[in-house]
């Protein structure tokens, strides 16, 4: 035992017992003594204000975190591939909202959450910046791809064609039967050649009478233009004349090497007073604009059937064009070659071979006579029908036969057989 330097041991270094002893029974000595009690808290921490403020804070905290979870997975939505599989077209009507645009998206399929894209377009600032149209949405396209097709206002095209050579009521028939276009068609029709031919493109909801309207103007212009480039000595009285020929040479050949030609001999004829003696004229006077029925042969009779456009019988031009011509008939007219030809007659090639004497077409029209039989003759043997030549190539009034018997085996006369033994 250690000791202090006065020699005394080290219990007697304890503070003395204030009472006396009380002993321990072994439980008591081994149960564990009270620890030292927590501090008490202050009157601050116990404030109202305190456990408010503590509060708003883990709100605020647990709202941030929250808002930047649905931020991060709502962008994610947004500019991840979209559901639909194949893809598809998709119209926004004038005046339509984003709210409305997103439900039918989602609806088609195209989005997965109108939510999503209604708070995209919104938060990309684009909320008026959708435009109506119709749009080829493609497949797996995301909402942001969608918002930025909309946004552009790129709308599918459609296409309208009114091919050269049309009468107006075929052409104005084809702009009733387009889908795309809305809106009624006129009560009455537009004169007869004043429609452009031409191939028109649009939107989905543009009018049936702004396509009239914009082929009728379209019409008007380039007739002017060529009109003014014509050469000093045509034949013609006016325009309306300019029109009417024009609309005949569309009838008479589709091809651009031999157009001018043909416009020649109907002009030369004009101005030796001779009649014009076109094929088309005839179809036209028979059947007007509704074009001749496919399986309605052309006869002897109706070569001398009297009608107002039959080129057979009256003189000079119809009273109207037979069909709207395109530029290349107008350019032919305004400036034919320069030849004495007064005749021309189907090759049965598809073009025609021209003569400035009537003796010099009449043998044309033999050749192209007995190349039709042969031609005739062989199907037969083949066991099939005869090939006849898509432009005509009847020589009205040379070698016919006689009696109501269909012209040159009911082949349509139109493609130009000009001139006639009787001339």
């Amino acid at each position: 035992m250690s000791t202090d330097p006065a020699g005394k041991g080290e219990y007697e270094r304890r503070p003395a017992a204030s009472g006396p002893i009380v002993p321990k029974t072994a439980n008591e000595a081994l149960r564990p003594e009270a620890g030292t009690p927590p501090p008490r808290r202050s009157r601050a921490s116990r404030s109202q204000i305190v456990v408010f403020l503590n509060f708003f804070i883990s709100s605020v905290m647990l709202i941030v975190l929250a808002a930047g979870g649905a931020l991060y997975f709502g962008r994610q939505a947004f500019t991840e591939p979209g559901p639909s599989a194949s893809g598809d077209t998709f119209l926004v009507k004038p005046n339509t909202g984003v709210q409305d645009i997103a439900d039918q998206l989602e609806r088609r399929g195209l989005i997965s959450d109108a939510r999503i894209f209604r708070l995209g377009v919104r938060a990309s600032g684009n909320d008026s910046a959708l435009k109506a149209g119709e749009y080829e949405i493609k497949a797996k396209a995301s909402m942001r791809d969608i918002m930025e097709l909309l946004k552009s206002g790129k709308s599918v095209m459609y296409s309208l064609t009114i091919p050269e050579g049309l009468t107006v009521e075929q052409a104005l028939q084809r702009i009733s039967d387009e889908q795309a276009l809305t809106g009624e068609m006129p009560t009455a029709a537009p004169p007869e050649g004043s429609l452009a031919t031409d191939t028109l493109r649009f939107t989905r909801g543009a009018t049936r009478q702004q396509m009239i309207e914009k082929l009728l103007a379209d019409q008007k212009r380039l007739v002017s233009e060529v009109w003014q480039r014509r050469s000093p000595d045509l034949p013609l009285n006016n325009v309306d004349d300019f029109v009417t020929l024009a609309s005949i040479v569309e009838k008479e050949t589709g091809r651009s090497d031999e157009r001018s030609r043909v416009a020649a001999v109907f002009l030369n004829r004009l101005a030796k007073g001779m009649r014009l003696q076109s094929d088309p004229t005839i179809i036209y006077g028979l059947f007007g604009g509704k074009g001749k029925p496919a399986d309605r042969p052309i006869y002897q009779s109706d070569i001398q059937k009297p009608t107002p456009y039959n080129t057979y019988v009256i003189n000079g031009l119809p009273p109207t064009p037979i069909a709207n011509p395109g530029r290349a008939a107008l350019e032919a007219v305004a400036n034919p070659s320069k030849t004495d030809d007064l005749y021309f007659v189907a090759d049965g090639n598809g073009g025609h071979v021209f003569a400035t004497t009537l003796a010099e077409h009449n043998e044309n029209v033999a050749r192209f006579r007995a190349l039709q039989k042969k031609q005739a003759d062989d199907a037969a043997k083949a066991g099939t029908a005869p090939a006849t030549d898509a432009t005509g190539g009847n020589a009205a009034g040379n070698g016919a036969s006689s009696g109501d018997t269909p012209a040159d085996g009911g082949d349509d006369l139109g493609g130009g057989d000009t001139g006639t033994s009787s001339q």
